[in-house]
């Protein structure tokens, strides 16, 4: 396994993090550990969850995921060595089940949010608490087209900032990072810490992938001089990226399978043509087209750790060999040359 620093800290975490979000809807709780102990014993040291999880979100599962994670933390005699990363949600006009439909990312939300997630983690910290979403109408989720509308800000970035510093204070989370974010928001939470003396984000949670390159754009040279790196969430696209849907296949099981009509933003024709071309590049070379797509990933200067999610110990095992992966510099080019014909095909 290989490490990066975590932003400005002295925290190393593994290139490869381990994502949790089917655990609870897709993966039991035995299923859950099959993957934590295999996964450190590979070398990864950092998990990712959110008090959201499992997905698709509903109020019958919320909070199911962490529960698992906690209930494997709290066997582990290394808890230290663990960087444990979990979110908290904003207001949502979809979400009403969440501290009374009121969770707004102020204080008295923040606080909540945090015991809550302690005690279904079963542990006294969390080493990087990140806000899920901007609370404020802002592109994320695929939006393109930005519509300025002010009466939506909702809690100003600087009380979050100080809800943080108050958890942080109080020893129950070591580091803030944030999720989704934009150039904009991201430069004003940093603006913000130096301004007031509070928190720095030390990551920024968004989509990157062979299918979703967005973050090239904005946020990758503030990524570089703020030392604010990415953990790069969906890298292969919900599954699209390892080619098992292409030809109009449904595998059994497969999250686009299941909730497809819930999840559109890698389930369109731009994003299966490209994944054509990717896959064959991958065939010519003797490649599995997921481990290529990660790989690619995990070698993004602005990257710390690629973000990687399984229902199966098969593509686990295969998703974390990645980090071993180097792609050659015509492959680089044929990559290059396929993104320019269709940039961002699932943004």
């Amino acid at each position: 396994m290989q490490y990066r620093k975590l932003g400005h800290t002295d925290i190393d975490v593994s290139v490869i993090c381990l994502g949790s979000m089917t655990w609870g809807e897709q993966n039991t709780p035995a299923e859950a550990r099959r993957q934590l102990d295999f996964a450190v014993a590979q070398g990864i040291n950092f998990i990712d969850t959110a008090e959201l999880y499992p997905m698709p979100i509903r109020a019958g599962t919320q909070g199911r995921t962490e529960e698992y994670l906690g209930t494997w933390l709290k066997q582990r005699p290394d808890r230290e060595r663990l960087i444990i990363a979990t979110k908290i949600c904003p207001a949502a006009a979809h979400i009403k089940y969440l501290r009374g439909g009121d969770n707004r990312l102020d204080r008295k939300n923040m606080q909540m949010a945090v015991d809550a997630s302690l005690k279904r983690l079963q542990t006294d910290y969390i080493d990087l608490y990140q806000v899920h979403w901007p609370e404020r109408d802002a592109n994320y989720f695929g939006q393109l087209d930005y519509y300025h509308a002010p009466v939506k800000d909702g809690v100003p970035l600087a009380e979050t900032l100080e809800a943080l510093d108050e958890q942080i204070r109080a020893g129950k989370i070591r580091y803030a990072g944030v999720s989704n974010e934009t150039p904009w928001g991201l430069c004003e939470y940093l603006r913000l810490s130096r301004e007031l003396n509070l928190p720095r984000v030390v990551s920024i949670q968004n989509p990157y992938s062979l299918l979703n390159r967005s973050f090239d754009i904005g946020l990758a040279e503030i990524a570089h001089r703020e030392k604010v790196g990415l953990l790069a969430y969906s890298p292969l696209g919900f599954g699209v990226l390892s080619g098992k849907y292409l030809n109009g296949n449904q595998p059994e099981g497969a999250r686009l399978t299941l909730f497809g009509e819930t999840y559109k933003r890698y389930n369109n024709k731009a994003a299966a043509q490209c994944t054509r071309q990717y896959a064959a590049i991958a065939d010519e070379n003797g490649l599995d087209p997921a481990q290529m797509a990660l790989a690619f990933v995990n070698r993004r200067p602005f990257v710390t750790s690629t973000i990687i999610g399984a229902t199966s110990m098969e593509q686990l095992a295969a998703n974390i060999a990645s980090v071993d992966l180097e792609l050659d510099k015509t492959t680089m080019k044929r990559i290059d040359e396929i993104h320019r014909s269709q940039p961002n095909p699932s943004p």
